[in-house]
């Protein structure tokens, strides 16, 4: 081998030795994923009137005209649209002195077609008359420095997952903008330029521009979707118009009372819970009347009080209980105040009562607080109250009370005489207490909501905290004059004492249908209103003034989904909880019979470990 052949061989086995070393760093560069990777469509067609991006259809779109006057937040409908979609604005400002040249130039040509018309006696124009008059009106506040002249493009592309329901999409923005004489025409052999256009990297490659100045200009401000959120308060849900979170502070408003609308099935008790356990952990007290037994698991899982109101129930409430006057109030106005309830809840126990029997009952319980030394100028707040039987007492002495002394056996000495003849041992100083009212009979059901929500109203006046009371299926309450009377009370009055009443209810037309219905909602700075039944709909818009996009909407949700109300403003929400929450406060029932078949798994199996550890200490033993 010459020498020249060993060179150029050596030579040969450096430059292996080179692409050898370099071969790891070409593959570790190859495999490194970036985020256009991630972000990027596995596949894209441009075709004349769209693209394919992926799975997506996009197409887009250029606004061509626009009318003389453009008004006010215009292009909402838009912004709020329900659909997928991106929107970009292009301005670009034009320099005035050029401008005004040009506007020299056609105030000139229009003048002289005016005076040509004039010179050959021709009807006048007023088009070319209401030409003339804005031109000279722009070009004083242009000279002024009023207004200045922008070329505006404005571009939409809209997402489908097919071609039908791309059409739809176009057909259904198109016909919102052409009703404020907005036009528009898709970007035919331009779609690649308008995508490019659309994508937030400030490039405008469609160049379709419209003059505008300063005023209409400002009309087309994006930033107007349906806000609702505060710095302080608690989640409710997702905003299904811009996918924002809706946090409020139901204690910020001027009342702190809501009411819930709702058909079976929708969402409204799980929606109820899941503002209690996120209430109770900013400090809010949450007292429940629960009809249907569904907020016991809550009740347990957070520490509170579960107390089950029934003829056979170990807790009882006295309705003659008295509470302890504060130092603003007088004795003789709280005794006062609470013989009126008591004769309201006769009426409600008696099925109503005749002017006579009305007065006797008044006179009644007035002596049955004097019979334990209760009287106006007394202090009783060291004095046992009486009982349903010292009421019956005084009532058997009365003249013309035989009716009602036989009306009032059956509380007395019947079936019903465990319920309410009974000193009160329901303590609710926890800060989450439930009152269940299912196992009670449906007609007693009334009877017993008053008297659980006058107990809980004589407790709440005892001292000042921020508490929220829960009534669901208040419907029951709404049946009779006396508790819908009650209750609308409550909503007047308890701003005063730092509580929110949230009123719960799937029966709508029976709850409207009460006199004290609508002032109830009036006097309720918050509404949720979940899906609705289509026999309900209608009262249901023409009570809170819907339109009828709002309307729909609340026929179409699904569970968790409504419009959600405070004070004036109001948008479109969905609620959503996280697992733990769920698991909580779930109301489905195959959820609920899983939880309690886990819970008695995980239950057994701690019993099964028990028993083989005390066979294993027993063996211990006796090999001992």
């Amino acid at each position: 081998m010459g020498i020249l052949d060993f060179l150029k061989k050596k030579k040969e086995e450096k430059n292996e030795v080179k692409i050898t070393s370099f071969l790891p760093q070409q593959i570790y560069e190859a495999g490194v994923l970036e985020l256009k990777d991630i972000i990027s469509p596995p596949a894209l067609q441009v075709n004349p009137k769209d693209i394919n991006l992926g799975d997506k259809i996009v197409r887009s779109f250029f606004v061509i005209s626009y009318p003389r006057f453009l008004s006010d937040n215009w292009f909402s409908p838009i912004i709020n649209l329900d659909k997928i979609f991106d929107v970009s604005i292009f301005v670009h400002p034009i320099d005035t002195a050029k401008i005004l040249r040009q506007f020299q130039k056609k105030v000139a040509e229009i003048e002289s077609q005016i005076n040509s018309r004039m010179e050959k006696g021709l009807v006048r124009d007023p088009k070319l008359d209401t030409a003339y008059n804005d031109l000279e009106t722009l070009r004083d506040q242009l000279q002024q420095a009023q207004e200045k002249i922008f070329d505006v493009g404005l571009y939409i592309s809209i997402y489908a997952d097919s071609e039908d329901e791309l059409t739809k999409i176009e057909s259904e923005i198109k016909s919102i903008l052409e009703a404020k004489l907005v036009f528009v025409k898709p970007a035919i052999f331009q779609q690649e330029e308008g995508f490019k256009s659309i994508i937030p990297i400030c490039t405008d490659l469609l160049g379709v521009h419209t003059k505008l100045n300063s005023a209409p200009l400002s009309s087309i401000f994006p930033f107007i979707s349906f806000e609702l959120t505060s710095d302080k308060g608690i989640l409710y849900g997702i905003n299904r118009h811009n996918s924002g979170l809706v946090l409020f502070d139901r204690f910020s408003l001027e009342n702190y009372n809501s009411v819930t609308f709702a058909k079976a099935g929708a969402g409204k008790s799980y929606t109820t819970k899941l503002e209690i356990l996120r209430s109770l952990m900013f400090g809010t007290e949450v007292i429940v009347i629960d009809p249907e037994r569904e907020y016991e698991y809550i009740a347990e899982s957070t520490g509170g009080r579960f107390f089950n109101i029934s003829l056979t129930s170990q807790h009882h409430i006295n309705p003659f209980d008295l509470p302890e006057p504060k130092p603003d109030e007088q004795p003789s106005d709280i005794l006062r105040s609470n013989i009126v309830n008591l004769v309201g809840l006769f009426r409600l126990m008696f099925g109503g009562l005749t002017p006579e029997e009305d007065a006797i009952i008044d006179r009644a319980i007035t002596e049955t607080y004097a019979l334990k030394d209760i009287t106006p100028d007394s202090d009783f707040s060291q004095i046992e109250p009486p009982l349903m039987t010292d009421f019956e007492l005084v009532l058997a002495g009365m003249e013309g009370a035989e009716n009602l002394v036989q009306k009032l056996g059956k509380y007395t000495k019947g079936t019903w005489s465990g319920f309410i003849n009974k000193p009160t041992n329901v303590d609710i100083n926890k800060s989450f207490i439930v009152f269940s009212l299912r196992d009670m009979e449906d007609e007693l059901k009334p009877i017993a909501m008053y008297l659980v929500t006058h107990f809980i109203w004589t407790a709440i006046r005892k001292e000042l905290k921020k508490r929220l009371l829960v009534i669901d299926e208040a419907w029951w309450m709404m049946k009779s004059e006396d508790t819908a009377s009650f209750l609308f009370g409550l909503a007047k009055r308890c701003r005063k004492y730092y509580l929110g009443m949230s009123t719960i209810t799937q029966d709508v037309e029976d709850f409207l249908n009460s006199p004290y219905g609508v002032p109830i909602i009036s006097n309720s700075s918050m509404q949720m209103l979940m899906k609705q039944s289509v026999s309900s709909i209608d009262i249901v818009q023409k009570t809170f003034n819907l339109t009828d996009e709002e309307k729909y909407l609340l026929l179409e949700s699904g569970v968790g989904e409504g419009i959600f109300f405070a004070g004036m403003k109001h948008v479109a929400i969905k609620v959503i909880a996280s697992y733990a929450e769920d698991q909580i406060i779930t109301s489905d029932p195959s959820q609920i019979l899983n939880i309690r078949k886990a819970k008695q798994q995980l239950k057994d199996s701690s019993t099964l470990e028990g028993e083989s550890s005390v066979r294993k200490t027993q063996k211990q033993l006796e090999g001992l």
